[in-house]
């Protein structure tokens, strides 16, 4: 494999959905209101791919340092792990892009003030904090709530802060959807890992839960995101058109299906790619409802 597919593959790019969809929510919802504003949306959406990668570099980097990628780990390959890119480069890269995230934070600082600085603080100290640092959030079964809060409430309520300088109901309600289903990809991946996780000592919320309560979250997840435009037209006067964000979550049937009955980890491959594609086209969706409203 060459170095540059190697940085790609160390990137995730198939991650990255993550990190827009909320972002194209905040923004279809500030769009909705009339306060749109190009530039900080453009920031905050630089601003989150950039913290995704960078919380990408620390997850290869530090679990390969605590041993919570083996051989025997059978989800996507790990760069610093399989050798492909040592470690001391992922984290130099890990740093360098969490530098550029920070300096793009400046200019959304000037924009929205103290919030971002919090907000902006706090989602680069988490980008390591999630498997790094004395008290690792993924070990201790706190990463589900990590990506619900920062990739959800906070992903789509700050951006439309930037624009806005306020923090509606409908943010708050837009992302616990959003955040519901990036919840939902961590769960299928961590599903898969379940059992080499538990044997690395890494108590992730799946470890805890088991295999049957990591089903009944997955659920739930997919509920939440199904409830939201539903609340947001009866009680927030959200354009009809937010409705068309539920036909996404007919591509959640599959995965819902492979996550309630798979015999193997493998099987749960095409479920976390399925999960991630229902993540971007409802927030896709969602977002024009809004903005079209």
């Amino acid at each position: 494999m060459s170095r540059a597919r190697a940085w790609v593959l160390a990137a995730r790019p198939k991650t990255l959905a993550a990190a827009v969809a909320p972002v194209a929510v905040g923004t279809g919802l500030a769009a909705h209101d009339g306060v749109w504003a190009v530039l900080p949306a453009t920031a905050a959406l630089v601003g989150a791919i950039l913290i995704q990668v960078a919380t990408n570099l620390a997850n290869d980097y530090y679990d390969f340092q605590r041993g919570g990628d083996t051989e025997e780990r059978v989800g996507p390959t790990r760069v610093t792990q399989a050798g492909l890119i040592p470690p001391e480069a992922v984290f130099r890269a890990m740093l360098g892009t969490l530098g550029a995230a920070f300096a793009v934070g400046i200019y959304l600082v000037a924009v929205g003030g103290w919030p971002v600085v919090w907000i902006g603080l706090a989602s680069l100290a988490c980008a390591v904090l999630y498997t790094g640092g004395p008290f690792p959030l993924a070990y201790h079964g706190l990463g589900d709530l990590f990506v619900f809060v920062f990739f959800g409430l906070l992903a789509v309520g700050g951006t439309y802060w930037v624009q806005g300088l306020a923090w509606p109901g409908g943010a708050f309600l837009a992302g616990v959807a959003m955040g519901a289903l990036n919840t939902a990809i961590l769960v299928v991946n961590n599903l898969r890992d379940i059992e080499t996780d538990a044997q690395a000592d890494k108590r992730t919320l799946a470890v805890r839960l088991g295999v049957r309560g990591t089903q009944v979250e997955f659920l739930a997840l997919l509920g939440l995101a199904a409830v939201t435009p539903v609340v947001g037209i009866r009680v927030l006067g959200w354009p009809v058109w937010t409705l068309a964000s539920l036909a996404a979550l007919f591509l959640a049937l599959p995965a819902a299906r492979t996550v309630l009955t798979f015999q193997h980890p493998r099987e749960l491959f095409p479920a976390l790619g399925q999960t991630a594609r229902v993540v971007a086209l409802y927030g896709v969706v969602l977002a024009l409802g809004l903005a079209w409203g």
